[in-house]
């Protein structure tokens, strides 16, 4: 059996409406590891991880074809922008002017809007390295598009590494002051199926964001010492899914951002730890974002398939790194907006392995 290498591979994955080509390139590492992105919102639709025999599933949700994608209401495997997480009934003010966004989850704005970055081609570049291969996207989101004020130049360098390290790092800048946010959507079942109620998770987090009924920060930062959201060890999800805490009654479940643990801010380190017992694999998140949403699938229903099985209840989770919801709106929160003459710089990185 010859010994995989690291190398990337640019195939058709069909086209839009308008006939614009779409494009998925494979990467793969030394180890096997294999992630599929697509130009299509930078989405990633596959990742392939050993198990601790060795044996590879994919363990992201998605899609084989291009079409599910088009309407792709939970975001899946997506590159979210401008600004991931909901804020409230689209609307804030900056430097004394009102905005109002598009409004796509109730009376709120979600993650971009309808025409988001999720939904958009993105220019690709492949790249390879002695030890790592990878695609650059960028784009040019133009002033007031989904209300946003300003024309970003956005670049998102996404990298495979042979110490199975998946890099994104993101780069914008502006030419007027508008909030970012940036992050991706990719749905995780390290077991590559069932549900993820025996997956453990620890988040490295004191303290968490609460939301009211429309899930939007109330703006304290609470302790989650005494709380299904003290995950500072790991425990298994479904230790805390069904609990009659309030928060959990209104996300149905875990879908909240967590306060994470800085020594400084800015700096790339550990925000989760993933494991799946059964296969052994074991996924890192560090980031040099303030917070991380954990979102345990709540809201999928099993109605839409892709790759051969259903998106069923609570079948992944997410952790998208972030700066907080709602954040153009809470002066106290990390800073989300960006000015001319400032750069957008922030890095999540997700490293596979088994045990």
């Amino acid at each position: 059996m010859t010994a995989p290498v690291i190398s990337i591979n640019a195939a058709p994955f069909g086209a839009l409406p308008d006939g614009t080509p779409v494009t998925a390139f494979t990467l793969t590492n030394v180890n096997g590891l294999q992630v599929k992105i697509i130009d299509f919102g930078a989405i990633i639709s596959e990742v392939h991880v050993p198990d601790r025999d060795g044996v590879l599933a994919d363990v992201v949700l998605g899609f084989d074809t291009i079409e599910p994608y088009l309407t792709n209401k939970a975001f899946l495997g997506a590159l979210i922008g401008r600004f991931g997480n909901r804020i409230a009934e689209g609307r804030f003010t900056l430097d004394g002017k009102s905005y109002q966004l598009a409004v796509n989850n109730g009376v709120n704005h979600l993650h971009g809007g309808e025409q988001g970055f999720h939904q958009v081609m993105w220019q690709a570049e492949p790249f390879e390295k002695a030890d790592a291969v990878g695609v650059t996207f960028r784009r040019s989101s133009p002033d007031g598009e989904d209300g946003y004020p300003g024309k970003l130049d956005v670049t998102v360098v996404y990298e495979l590494d042979n110490d199975n390290a998946l890099s994104l790092r993101y780069h914008a800048v502006t030419d007027q002051a508008t909030p970012v946010n940036l992050t991706n959507h990719s749905y995780f079942n390290l077991a590559g199926q069932g549900d993820i109620g025996s997956h453990e998770l620890m988040i490295n987090a004191d303290r968490y964001t609460p939301v009211d009924a429309g899930s939007i920060p109330t703006g304290e930062l609470a302790d989650v010492a005494g709380t299904p959201f003290d995950l500072r060890r790991a425990t298994p999800v479904g230790a805390g899914i069904t609990s009659s805490h309030a928060q959990i009654g209104i996300g149905r479940g875990y879908d909240h951002n967590f306060v994470l643990n800085k020594e400084a801010d800015g700096t790339l380190s550990l925000a989760a730890i993933v494991r799946e017992p059964v296969s052994g694999r074991v996924m890192e998140v560090f980031t040099r974002e303030p917070g991380v949403q954990f979102y345990s699938g709540n809201f999928l229903d099993g109605s839409v398939a892709g790759k051969g099985r259903a998106h069923d209840y609570r079948s992944a989770l997410c952790l998208e790194t972030q700066h907080f919801p709602d954040s153009p709106n809470h002066a106290h929160f990390p800073d989300s907006v960006l000015r001319p003459g400032q750069v957008y710089q922030t890095t999540t990185v997700y490293r596979f392995l088994a045990a």
